[in-house]
């Protein structure tokens, strides 16, 4: 049912597809204040990536382990510039995929592909956990990395099992240029006009602390989330708000850690409250 959220005034950090989860929101009468949280480019020196491109073109790998739907459409724009489109995603069809969570997934179905295997826990120890199953001896194993994150505990576990490893980094995050619309979020919560905020992954309750801290306003923040209620799309960011000591009020139901089922969690609890002010979209940046 239509306007379930309608008149409540819901912040979400935005990332990589955070487009589409303020869509949903919107369609269900929500009034979205939308935070970017850090800007996306690309790899600032293409050259090792168009190198990885070719590489996996000439022999493609035997897997492919894709960590985020961004890294695959970063490095579709690039084999697209070098006219390798083609042949680049004939490679990927020849090799095993492995998809950390549902949007790599949904990034290889934009080019007609599938992944093989989907790990349950989308993190980089659960597709640890996954390609232990495996048997990787003597395979190549392409793996597309993202930002801002050790990935040597995954990174070991694949070259411990014998495989060749083939990683590359397609893009990179501009935070500083963020940290203003943050803290004026941050600012938002603290005065009580927000009715929740929504987080979908754990490096955005990273990020809140960091810029906080960064900015002197972090006991601002921790009054804001205290007096508004917290949705989590899962246990992830649920434990990772547990380690900064916050709590996660609204999760999905019936382990359904994704965006449609977190929205529905958020209608039934929000519900129970009138909205606390009057409806008007707003975007921060």
């Amino acid at each position: 049912m239509a306007d379930r959220l309608n008149g409540y005034r819901i912040l979400i950090l935005e990332t990589r597809e955070e487009a589409q989860f303020s869509r949903l929101l919107a369609e269900q009468g929500a009034d979205v204040l939308q935070c970017p949280m850090f800007a996306i480019h690309d790899a600032p020196d293409s050259a090792p990536v168009e190198a990885w491109i070719r590489r996996f073109v000439a022999i493609p790998c035997d897997d492919l382990v894709l960590m985020t739907g961004e890294g695959l459409r970063r490095l579709m724009k690039v084999a697209r510039r070098i006219e390798v489109e083609r042949d680049f995603i004939a490679a990927l069809a020849s090799a095993r995929k492995f998809a950390r969570g549902p949007k790599p997934g949904r990034a290889l179905r934009e080019i007609a592909l599938e992944p093989q295997v989907t790990t349950e826990k989308p993190t980089s120890e659960g597709i640890a956990e996954m390609l232990a199953r495996f048997d990787l001896k003597g395979h190549r194993v392409g793996l597309q990395l993202y930002p801002d994150k050790d990935h040597s505990v995954l990174t070991g576990a694949i070259t411990a099992q014998g495989a060749e490893l083939d990683p590359v980094l397609p893009y990179v995050y501009d935070a500083q240029a963020a940290d203003a619309n943050i803290v004026t979020a941050i600012e938002e919560m603290a005065k009580g006009a927000l009715d929740a905020i929504a987080l979908t992954s754990s490096g955005q309750v990273r990020r809140l602390i960091e810029v906080a801290q960064a900015h002197g306003c972090e006991a601002r923040l921790r009054d804001g989330l205290a007096r508004t209620p917290i949705a989590s799309v899962g246990p992830v960011v649920s434990d990772e708000l547990k380690s900064h000591g916050l709590r996660a009020d609204i999760t999905p139901a019936n382990g359904a850690y994704f965006m449609k089922p977190l929205i529905a969690a958020m209608a039934a609890a929000l519900s129970q409250k009138p909205p606390r002010h009057v409806q008007g979209t707003i975007r921060l940046d």
